[in-house]
């Protein structure tokens, strides 16, 4: 589960900001959250809104980059074709219009949390060079918070469990510790704990290979299936089965089972409507992340589906009876239809914008003030205030109309 991210100097985000998956102390859906094991709680869902060209993908190819950074180097001689895009030369780049940040590291603090324990993992990175790196826990069982390692350009320091491990001397200063960690001592619990959660926690849609997407949309596994199916049935769809067919060249088809009125028909996928092709790409996901508990991450999710669909599916993670794992699910879009006190709460609504610096911002709905100081209220016009503008991250302009007090 994914507590809270930060990054600075990346791309278009100059400045500090923070994505923050806790929930806020507020009276509004309080059934729609989740409730972990020692009483904290964390939003299932969060949609980051704003212009084209205002930084929202970058904020999430930020947090893509961390765990790209991180498992690069665990897929550098392996011959997964499913994580070959991990393998290709990952570049950093820093905030491009001012000579002084282009020279400063990138930096990337992570909070995630395990069934064992909550951690916290911060990355500078220069380019590909890596600067500064630690690593902390707090189990939740006990709240015993501790330090695992400490690493600058000076020295490396392994505390608590990771004191009797030993390091090389030379370890190269473009691969992260926590690589080299699950490279080296893989079977450790706790390496294998962060490590896990790097690889199979947190997952993105629209940052790897299209290929892999594409496996995935034809997953085996019976529980996806049948999800995938009962979804199916409530968009009203006419189909009723699909199966999947592997040739010996690993080429993959699927096939759809329709019934009108009683006739029985099957097609292939590439025979579906594009918005059907769309579907059988997203739904193992959100399938997947459902049943296993997973971060999903997805970019542009309104331009995959259908609005209604989209509800759809927000109220399927937001649904406590049905997201029994703690799965999240985060995305940006531009679709109003669910930007409604109905669907979200106002911690669970961002907006990215960007300064006349060309520099992003971030900020969530819970915490905006107008000139006034006043919040938004809970039961206001969300979609239709921040069509006016009134959210400081005009729709159609790139760049912020009105700050009012944002992040003052």
């Amino acid at each position: 589960m994914l507590c809270q991210f930060t990054v600075k100097n990346y791309k278009s985000i100059r400045d500090e900001m923070t994505f923050d998956m806790q929930a806020a102390a507020i009276s509004e859906h309080e059934d729609k959250v989740i409730r972990d094991k020692n009483g904290e709680q964390f939003l299932p869902v969060s949609a980051i809104y704003g212009p084209n060209g205002g930084g929202k993908s970058n904020v999430l190819e930020a947090l893509h980059t961390v765990a790209a950074k991180v498992l690069r180097p665990l897929y550098a001689t392996g011959d997964n074709e499913e994580r070959v895009f991990l393998q290709k030369r990952l570049l950093i780049e820093p905030f491009a219009f001012s000579e002084e940040m282009k020279n400063e590291p990138t930096e990337f603090e992570v909070f995630f949390r395990t069934e064992l324990a909550e951690y916290r993992y911060i990355l500078h990175v220069k380019r590909e060079v890596v600067v500064y790196e630690c690593l902390d826990r707090v189990k939740l069982e006990t709240g015993r918070r501790s330090a695992l390692f400490e690493r600058t350009a000076e020295e490396t320091t392994l505390k608590g469990v990771f004191a009797k491990l030993k390091i090389s001397d030379e370890l190269s200063a473009t691969l992260p510790l926590l690589s080299y960690l699950g490279i080296t001592y893989k079977k450790n619990e706790v390496v294998k704990d962060v490590l896990e959660w790097f690889e199979y926690g947190i997952d993105f849609l629209n940052y790897g290979n299209p290929i892999e997407e594409l496996r995935m949309a034809v997953s085996n596994s019976e529980d996806v299936k049948q999800l995938m199916l009962d979804m199916i049935q409530e968009m009203d769809l006419d189909i009723v089965d699909f199966r999947v067919v592997e040739d010996e060249n690993n080429r993959i088809d699927v096939y759809t089972k329709h019934m009108v009125e009683g006739y029985e028909a099957e097609l292939n996928l590439l025979e579906e409507s594009s918005g059907t092709k769309k579907l059988f790409g997203l739904m193992p996901f959100i399938a997947d992340s459902l049943l296993s508990g997973t971060t999903l991450v997805i970019d542009e999710l309104d331009a995959k589906i259908h609005p209604v669909l989209l509800r759809h599916l927000i109220m399927m993670f937001n649904d406590m009876s049905i997201n029994k794992k703690k799965a999240q699910l985060i995305f940006t879009s531009h679709d109003l239809s669910t930007m409604n006190s109905e669907v979200f709460r106002r911690d669970e609504i961002w907006f990215v914008a960007k300064g006349n610096a060309q520099n992003s911002k971030l900020y969530s709905l819970v915490e905006f003030k107008n000139e006034k100081g006043e919040s938004v209220r809970k039961d206001a016009k969300f979609d239709k205030q921040y069509l006016e503008g009134k959210y400081g991250a005009d729709p159609y302009l790139r760049r912020i109309i009105d700050w009012g007090k944002v992040n003052a």
